[in-house]
């Protein structure tokens, strides 16, 4: 068995002396690990860090074995990455939400969302706003997207404000004002208009109500039922994108 693929690095663990098994999140084959000799080496070390693009070939027996990786650097993120506290946080917590993907199953479209969120973790003023985006596409994959296209009440795309937190739906002004107090804020930069162009720069109130959206529903189909905590690198991620919301 053999294939080649593009891949993020999630991640490398040591595996006996000179080598590691490294974790990819790759184009056409998924959340993918393989084997890498040599992989501790002085060469092979800088271009295994995470968040970094590679070309792998992978080779096994048997397509159900760990087998092996022939890794060559594409293009390296680590030195814009180093550098930034919100983006050291940013792809270490990207990578632990991709770690929650089915081995092997393919996901282009989060593969390609993953690049643009790394390719700008270390600008503060865009990276909040992408992991936010990135957490609804995470959700959506693991298959509990959001509605945010119209009023669950009235079928109407104008003036959305809120989301439902028991159906994920979003609601209108005027349809949520009686229960307010029991709906999620639907921040502005995360509903889809004709005429928004390009990457739109919400303020940190607004990042804040985007956090706070999808760390509820994270919370209910993800972290509670899997025994798990908020990462405490997400944890400190929004606090460092948020900072000045209140």
């Amino acid at each position: 068995m053999q294939w080649t693929d593009d891949g993020l690095v999630l991640g490398a663990r040591r595996h006996g002396e000179t080598s590691v098994v490294l974790e990819l999140m790759t184009a056409e084959h998924g959340r993918h690990l393989g084997l890498v000799h040599g992989g501790r080496s002085r060469r092979m070390q800088p271009v295994l860090q995470p968040g970094n693009l590679v070309r792998a070939v992978w080779r096994a027996r048997l397509d159900e074995s760990l087998g092996a990786y022939a890794v060559e650097p594409i293009e390296s993120a680590s030195a814009r990455l180093i550098g930034s506290r919100i983006a050291l946080y940013g792809v270490g917590y990207a990578a632990g939400l991709m770690r929650l993907l089915p081995e092997r199953d393919p996901h282009p479209a989060l593969f390609a969302a993953a690049r643009v969120l790394i390719e700008h973790l270390h600008e503060p003023e865009l990276a909040p706003a992408l992991m936010v985006r990135f957490e609804l596409a995470m959700l959506a994959e693991l298959g509990f997207g959001l509605d945010l296209s119209a009023c669950a009440a009235t079928g109407a795309n104008e003036y959305l404000a809120y989301v439902s937190p028991r159906s994920g739906r979003a609601v209108s002004a005027a349809a949520g004002e009686p229960w307010r107090d029991r709906l999620l804020a639907l921040p502005d930069f995360l509903i889809d208009r004709p005429d928004r162009r390009g990457l739109n720069v919400p303020t940190p109130r607004e990042v804040k109500q985007g956090f706070t959206l999808t760390g509820y529903f994270l919370d209910q189909h993800i972290w509670r039922p899997n025994d798990l905590a908020e990462p405490e690198e997400r944890v400190r991620f929004v606090a460092l994108g948020t900072a000045g919301a209140d």
